[in-house]
């Protein structure tokens, strides 16, 4: 199992809206079939870094729903109806957005929803510079390191049949927060898109729910790093890792 190290201030990748868990463990949202209880799902918060609740309507057959950008959503049954889970990325701006709708025999339609206005706490940091001016060498391996894990996140498997709670993969105290404005070297970077838990060096770092390993990877930002897949698109990543042992 991976085991824990004290994590260092990861840069800003650019990924679409995850909902982070643990130790940077995030949730990109994708298609989900079956009655999964209302009760171990996401909160419904439509700000940035939220997740949207939309209800979709009876139909016969599932539909699927995508974002304004063409990302499948999480869709589950519930009631005899259907519900999308949106997820909001940091950066999203307050106000309209759209999902797409596409029903079992091919006909479409969009969904307006609101997002409202949420502030986070902001944090400065002093980091290396190195981790914020960038060498071409850096910039070169971040940026293939970029593409891969892109190709990670649009992994979609089939869907996990029991809850979507997930645990605390390991104890500790949280060190920093999901959403923290970052300050570093007194230059703005993006949100923190994950929740650092602090814990010695080597504690067990053990998966938030049932899944199998997607991939693993030593990366310029975060470190050493695990993705999880745990089936319908949702996905969580442990990084800052002192070491790797699956």
């Amino acid at each position: 199992m991976p085991v824990a190290s004290n994590p260092k201030p990861p840069s800003l990748p650019t990924r679409r809206a995850m909902l982070a868990v643990a130790l940077s463990t995030s949730w990109p949202l994708h298609a989900l079939a079956g009655p999964v209880a209302s009760a171990a799902w996401p909160r419904a918060e439509a700000v940035p870094g939220g997740v949207a609740r939309l209800d979709l309507g009876r139909s016969a057959g599932q539909p699927t729903a995508f974002s304004d950008d063409g990302v499948p959503l999480l869709v589950l049954a519930e009631d005899g109806g259907w519900t999308a889970l949106v997820g909001i990325p940091l950066a999203a701006q307050p106000g309209t957005a759209r999902i797409r709708v596409r029903d079992a025999a091919g006909g479409e339609r969009e969904i307006a929803y609101t997002i409202t206005p949420k502030r986070y706490t902001e944090q400065h940091l002093k980091v290396s510079p190195r981790t914020v001016d960038l060498s071409p060498e850096d910039l070169a391996r971040y940026e293939r390191e970029s593409a891969h894990q892109k190709e990670v996140i649009a992994t979609l498997s089939p869907p996990p049949a029991g809850s979507l709670a997930m645990r605390q993969p390991t104890p500790g105290r949280r060190s920093s927060s999901f959403g923290l404005r970052r300050v570093f070297n007194g230059k703005p970077r993006n949100p923190h898109s994950g929740m650092d838990i602090a814990a010695p060096t080597g504690t067990p770092v053990v998966a938030p729910m049932p899944g199998t390993v997607l991939d693993t990877g030593d990366y310029f930002f975060n470190g050493n790093t695990v993705w999880l897949d745990h089936g319908g698109g949702l996905l969580s990543m442990m990084c800052h890792l002192s070491r790797i042992d699956v």
